[in-house]
């Protein structure tokens, strides 16, 4: 089984950039994608950004339309981590981030349903 770790987090002001890291350690055979989602309370997790380790479309990233150009997913080979950088932050990119692990297909890869394995949530906040 895979363990991930979420950290980065924190307060910066709109229209700064932050950058969030994933550490996964275990068994990173049992997934092949990994993903970043963010929730704020009282709503729905929300995807954000995802990027394959292996089988097709390998490296290639997936985006919500929400982040697209302002955000993007980084992997790290030697270790499996995964980054989100992130850019031109607004007050709306207020949440908890959190990334995940797992096999999804196409049709899941932007689902809560395509992960098994969550990190701990890091909080973001984005204020004047």
């Amino acid at each position: 089984q895979v363990q991930l770790v979420a950290a980065g987090g924190g307060t910066v002001q709109p229209g700064a950039s932050l950058r969030l890291s994933c550490a996964a350690s275990g068994d990173t055979s049992s997934s092949h994608a990994m993903a970043w989602f963010r929730q704020v309370p009282g709503t729905e997790r929300e995807f954000l950004a995802a990027i394959r380790w292996s089988g097709g479309s390998i490296g290639n990233p997936y985006y919500a339309d929400s982040v697209k150009g302002r955000f993007s997913i980084i992997r790290d080979r030697a270790t499996r981590a995964v980054f989100l950088q992130m850019n031109s932050l607004r007050p709306e990119d207020t949440a908890v981030y959190s990334c995940a692990a797992g096999r999804p297909i196409t049709s899941t890869i932007r689902t809560i349903r395509g992960y098994h394995t969550w990190s701990q949530g890091t909080q973001v906040t984005v204020s004047s």
